[in-house]
């Protein structure tokens, strides 16, 4: 693993490892060479060959399937522990994305944590606006409970971290009226937590991201959102309340426009008295652990989030 230096409390710095320098100069390199990642409907396709790129975890078996009546894609380990179960949101600023491309992702992370992980098709903007995602993803975790599932964490990237966060402060919320069982851990990566876009590095760090633009952003926020405040806690978890929630492992590239969206969750669970751990990757994009096959950091991130739901799934 990297040698992490640790400045803060609970935010560790990876330094980059030459190997992953040289393949980001290329992949940056490849990237320069096209245009922008498309977030608009029309980019659904070219989104999803995009993520079905990462490989799939040995030993893991997939099937479609249907909770709480949200379709989705199943991810079980060969040797999978009773009784745990994760909930994956995928990322794609609420417009791309769905389950099936995601599959092997997020089978690379239910190996690791060998759990069983369900990935959600929420519903996508602009045909299913605010706020049918959190309708969807509350639906699934709802379904997952009552298919008997006693621990259940919460994961996804980008968007779907942001969207996990909301979910696990609902469910939280569920859980002090004893209407639904809390979850036990959150792990988030490149999470999309401030829809309003008021973060330091939307402008500091955008001449480094390849993949994000304030635009692209702006342009799925509205897409998303229509005339809700950006602000509110349903849509940007940044907003909302953290008091109670279970430990959140969070991920995030020193090179991404959502650097602050991460840093910024992170200090204000810490001080809602959640437990927070932050790691931030020097040179790495967004959601860079999908890179699994190219990145050492991919690899060495994926086995810390396994580590991280492995040991509170357990308990």
């Amino acid at each position: 693993m990297s040698t992490a230096l640790s400045t803060v409390t609970n935010t560790t710095y990876h330094p980059e490892h030459l190997a992953d320098r040289v393949a980001m100069l290329a992949m940056r390199t490849v990237i320069a060479l096209h245009p922008k990642v498309d977030l608009g409907p029309t980019g659904r396709a070219a989104f999803d060959d995009l993520m079905e790129k990462t490989p799939a975890a040995d030993g893991v078996t997939y099937e479609a399937a249907t909770v709480g009546g949200v379709p989705g894609w199943w991810c079980r380990p060969a040797e999978a522990d009773a009784g745990p179960v994760i909930l994956y949101l995928h990322g794609g600023a609420y417009v791309v994305g769905s389950a099936r491309a995601y599959r092997h992702f997020a089978g690379q992370i239910a190996s690791r944590a060998n759990a069983p992980a369900f990935v959600a098709d929420y519903g996508l903007a602009p045909e299913r606006p605010f706020p049918a995602a959190v309708e969807d993803a509350e639906a699934a975790w709802r379904g997952l409970a009552d298919a008997g599932f006693s621990r259940i964490a919460v994961a996804g990237d980008s968007a779907g971290g942001g969207l996990a966060l909301v979910i696990a402060a609902r469910m939280t919320q569920a859980a002090r009226d004893h209407a639904a069982p809390r979850p036990v851990a959150l792990c988030v990566m490149s999470p999309w937590t401030d829809l309003a876009l008021t973060g330091d590095s939307l402008e500091t760090r955008a001449g480094h991201d390849p993949l994000l633009s304030r635009r692209s952003l702006k342009d799925a926020s509205q897409a998303y959102l229509g005339q809700t405040n950006a602000k509110a806690p349903l849509a940007s978890p940044l907003y909302g309340d953290m008091a109670g929630l279970p430990p959140v492992l969070l991920h995030v590239g020193e090179d991404e426009i959502l650097l602050d969206d991460a840093r910024r969750y992170a200090d204000l669970s810490s001080k809602s008295g959640s437990e927070a751990e932050l790691h931030i990757w020097k040179g790495m994009v967004h959601v860079f652990p999908a890179n699994v096959a190219l990145l050492r950091a991919a690899r060495e991130a994926l086995d810390i989030a396994g580590q991280f739901l492995r040991r509170h799934l357990a308990r």
